[in-house]
């Protein structure tokens, strides 16, 4: 269940197992693949499946003696250090996904002759080879929905439904704030049976209903290097904080992450944190421009902006990229300009608002989150509680 993080250590590394593992997976004439089953015990050994502690635990789909011989990398143990080997893995395994990726996208524009791509299903998260699809296939368009990954299979069962009752194709999906949403009057409820142990940890709370103001506040706290809290409208659907149940933090800051990760996160070094920018500004900070509402492709940041944002540019330079538009996030819009105008840079870090378990839905979710890290400001729709 880790694959997202091989992904974020493969710029760490050098493609030098990439020639041996082309004999694990086998690239075939009509644009699919094939694995090379003597690498594997899953198709004909029963391999164990269960559950601890709420997570997925799966027991060995390949052959220890086998593909541990083939590499020359003994398999790593949880409690093993990541070592260049295992830095140079992650970078041959993401390549020849990549390979993998692109062969397909070859086959299907050659047979279907069309210049836009829709990709769903677990492999649409990696957004890093979905930044590179214009740069290394045909295509000239890409949609990437929200939920890519496999529970995001549902939207396609409900737009066959859909398209059966009313004969029409249902209206473009142009953002993923689809989950439930609280008033001012439940947060007041919900700080008022708190307010005890927001005296304790020397917390104040205070009502901003005036949107400019609450804004301006939260985009002074994020240019002095606050770790901000955001909760605000509907809960995004799919995996992607989205400006709804984020963490907020000042990209410019190089220190930003290791502060993240002290306070609230404690993610491993190499992973990196995301970019929310302007729809705008896109092209004056990213080599390439197109729009990314869910946050599901990466780009070069131009080389001349990447000193100015440290915090959320990779060590290979690039960045996974949230395109923020004024009609479907208004508040975020507005909290990231007002930043712009503090700071002249019209982005600001974001990440899931959570510590180590799901994304935080609710407001009491959020609130416990908060004071059991050490997160400077939550955000509660117009609610603004900051330690003193």
């Amino acid at each position: 269940g880790d694959e997202y993080k091989v992904m974020g250590l493969a710029p760490y590394g050098k493609p030098k197992y990439l020639e041996a593992l082309k004999d694990v997976v086998c690239l075939e004439e009509n644009g699919g693949f094939s694995l090379n089953l003597k690498y594997f015990r899953h198709h004909n050994e029963k391999v164990s499946y269960e559950w601890s502690g709420g997570e997925p635990s799966v027991g060995e789909l390949f052959r220890a003696e086998m593909l541990e011989d083939l590499l020359g990398v003994p398999a790593r143990r949880r409690e093993d250090l990541l070592e260049q080997q295992h830095k140079d893995l992650a970078h041959s395994v993401q390549a020849l996904y990549e390979e993998a990726f692109f062969h397909l996208l070859h086959s299907c524009h050659q047979n279907y002759g069309l210049d836009s791509l829709t990709l769903a299903g677990g492999c649409a998260m990696n957004s890093v080879a979905n930044g590179k699809v214009y740069r290394r296939s045909p295509f000239k368009q890409v949609y990437v929905q929200a939920a890519a990954g496999d529970a995001g299979g549902a939207i396609g069962a409900a737009m066959v439904v859909w398209n059966e009752i009313s004969g029409k194709r249902p209206s473009s999906m142009n953002h993923a704030y689809w989950g439930p949403r609280f008033n001012s009057d439940q947060i007041e409820r919900l700080i008022d049976e708190h307010q005890q142990v927001l005296q304790e940890q020397k917390c104040s709370a205070r009502l901003c209903s005036v949107e400019k103001e609450l804004c301006d506040f939260t985009a002074k706290q994020i240019a002095e290097g606050k770790v901000v809290g955001w909760f605000q409208g509907r809960m995004e659907w799919g995996p992607r904080a989205l400006g709804n149940r984020s963490i907020l933090g000042d990209p410019r800051r190089s220190d930003m992450k290791d502060i993240l990760n002290l306070k609230i996160k404690r993610r491993e070094s190499f992973r990196p944190f995301a970019p929310s920018i302007l729809r705008e500004a896109v092209s004056d900070w990213f080599e390439l421009e197109d729009d990314v509402p869910f946050m599901m492709q990466v780009f070069p940041i131009r080389e001349e902006r990447r000193r100015q944002i440290p915090a959320v540019t990779h060590v290979d330079g690039s960045g996974r990229l949230q395109t923020v538009h004024e009609k479907t996030n208004p508040r975020y819009y507005r909290l990231i300009r007002e930043f712009a105008q503090l700071t002249g840079v019209p982005l600001v870090l974001n990440t899931s608002f959570n510590e180590n378990e799901p994304i935080v839905c609710q407001p009491k979710e959020a609130l416990d989150c908060f004071l059991r890290t050490k997160m400077d400001v939550l955000v509660l729709e117009n609610w603004i509680i900051a330690r003193d």
